[in-house]
């Protein structure tokens, strides 16, 4: 008998073998179950890599290994599974000299960046939650960065969504865009709560053909962009996504492609409540993070939704009793001879939180008048968005809980179309896109009964318990419901005391993601941090994240069952014991 084979350990005998039907031994790091069947010896790593259930108290009936805690089933002799929920389970090489079997308690390399990347793929594709944790966590530990899994989500999302870019791509971006501020460990449950949600969004969906550019010799940007205004504005997307892919393809300049989808987005008053502006400035968010080069794969998912968007000059609030949509154009077609008066001191104005206080008021005739007025003295596009966004904010720090619970959503869509609206400003400066400060202050007033009474702000008096203690008795407190105004005191009792910003940010982003967040949640967070982050110790900032804790409050606990799939691939990862 042999008494070592070099890099092999040994399993026993194969009379020992056949006695049992399976061993396990352990070597390199692995428990290895040994499998006897039909004559021939086999070798797996003895956790399922499904959710690590013992392998060896499994059956094997025709070469096909079963995992009896899901079901999963994988070939024996090569270890791959028949189920894309499982994953292939490693093989061992085995050798037998002597009766006695041996194993090789190193398996096959393998491109672990490759593997988990195609498994990502699985996961969206047959919308599989703990495919898509463990496949997050797997290309981090590969070395990749959040741009591997952010792209594959955002091919798979702008391909199998025949109606182009929703909420499930937003959600993603987002998670993109507030990875800075929260903690490190919190990062991938972002990504996998993104990923998550566009592999729910697009199952089932059939895939959004692309369309071919025009064989044209027409270059020039005006062109591109008046075509492109006029095909959205008869609601053509076909003929407008025609044009978007050939502006991109003849390599028009980006400045000039993100001038034209704002105009586009801004023609007509206030689209899908906001949504198509936002839609827009999170498409040009995700280019931030990828890359331009994907513009022709992410730009024209945005089309369809575009030319179809409900106009608010067709709906009957914005027409009865008073006529605000003519209030709107009228003050649109005056925009011109505004910013020709604000020339010469473009850049002096700074009103933008007295602006903002306005914006709050009952008459719309007056709210459009501070507008105008501020832009005839010079305040610049991007100060204009941020006055929008912080009076924004201040109706969700005032919404009073007397209201219903479904009213938190009518303050949500104007809170995050202005901070939109803001960040779309700083990109493209434009007259156009300048007209939506109108749309936006307009949409403020008509949440005006939401804040009767007006909740009232928290006290900014610091408190006297330890910063420390104060994070942890907001992660507490929404354990129970509705600690709305609680969770506030703590926000801003925090913030008078001097406590560390940035941990208090990603104590909230934690907040979030410890939920079954959903689109509106996302989507405040990713706006509070943008406008909080400008706004960085000020009284105005203050105001920002009280109101995002009133809502993250509101919306908390869930059932959290996101989160506890992501614990399973997370102690899956570390070696952890799920199956007790």
């Amino acid at each position: 008998m042999a008494t070592s084979v070099k890099g092999y350990i040994k399993a026993g005998t194969l009379e020992e073998l056949k006695e049992r039907g399976c061993m396990v031994v352990t070597g390199g790091g692995h428990a290895i179950a040994v499998f006897l069947h039909e004559g021939q010896v086999y070798a797996v790593d003895n956790r399922c890599p499904h959710m690590g259930f013992p392998l060896d108290r499994g059956s094997v009936k025709d070469g096909i290994l079963t995992c009896h805690w899901h079901h999963a089933r994988f070939d024996l002799s090569s270890g791959g599974t028949f189920n894309p929920f499982a994953d292939d389970v490693r093989s061992f090489p085995v050798r037998v000299f002597d009766g006695e079997v041996w194993i090789d308690p190193e398996p096959a390399a393998r491109d672990e960046s490759k593997h988990w990347r195609s498994r990502m793929e699985d996961g969206l594709e047959h919308n599989i939650r703990l495919v898509i944790a463990k496949s997050v966590l797997g290309l981090q530990a590969s070395g990749g960065d959040y741009r591997e899994p952010l792209g594959i989500g955002a091919r798979f999302g702008t391909t199998y969504s025949a109606n182009g870019w929703g909420a499930a791509m937003s959600i993603l971006t987002c998670t993109a865009n507030i990875l800075p501020q929260l903690h490190e460990d919190d990062r991938p449950r972002a990504l996998y709560q993104g990923l998550r949600h566009v592999a729910r969004e697009c199952a089932g969906k059939a895939p959004r053909f692309a369309v071919e550019p025009l064989p044209t010799g027409e270059t020039r940007p005006e062109v591109f962009a008046r075509w492109f205004r006029s095909f959205i504005d008869v609601r053509d997307d076909e003929g407008a996504e025609r044009c978007l892919v050939t502006a991109i393809e003849l390599g028009i300049a980006r400045q000039n492609i993100a001038d034209m989808i704002f105009a586009a987005a801004t023609d007509h008053i206030y689209l899908d409540a906001g949504h198509v502006v936002d839609f827009a400035n999170k498409a040009f968010e995700l280019l931030d993070h990828l890359g331009w080069e994907t513009a022709g794969q992410v730009l024209p998912s945005l089309v369809h939704g575009m030319a179809r968007a409900r106009r608010s000059q067709e709906l009957s609030q914005w027409r009865q009793p008073i006529d605000l949509a003519s209030m709107v154009w009228q003050a649109r077609a005056e925009l011109p001879a505004l910013l020709e008066q604000g020339k010469d001191r473009y850049g002096e104005w700074n009103g933008a939180d007295s602006l903002a206080a306005g914006m709050l008021g009952d008459s719309p005739e007056e709210i459009i008048e501070a507008i105008k007025k501020a832009i005839s003295s010079g305040a610049t596009a991007e100060q204009l968005g941020s006055a929008a966004a912080h009076a924004a904010f201040l109706r969700m720090a005032h919404f009073h809980l007397s209201n219903e619970f479904r009213d938190w959503d009518t303050v949500h869509n104007t809170l995050t179309a202005a901070n939109a609206l803001h960040q779309g400003l700083k990109r493209s400066p434009t007259p156009e896109l300048l007209r939506g400060v109108f749309d936006i202050a307009i949409s403020i007033y008509l949440d005006r009964f939401l804040n009767m009474p007006p909740q009232r702000l928290p006290d900014a008096a610091a408190s006297r318990m330890p910063a420390g203690e104060q994070l942890e008795r907001l992660l507490e407190m929404v354990d129970v419901r509705q600690q709305v105004e609680e969770s506030a005191q703590v926000v801003s009792g925090y913030l008078s005391g001097g406590g560390d910003s940035e941990k208090l940010l990603a104590t909230l982003g934690r907040m979030m993601l410890r939920e079954d967040a959903d689109f509106h949640s996302f989507q405040i967070v990713d706006a509070a941090f943008k406008q909080y982050g400008e706004r960085w110790g000020t009284e105005s900032g203050r105001h920002v994240l009280v109101g995002l804790s009133r809502f993250l409050a509101a919306h908390s606990p869930t059932p959290r069952a996101e989160g506890q799939t992501y614990q399973i691939a997370l102690r899956l990862q570390r070696g952890e014991e799920i199956y007790q």
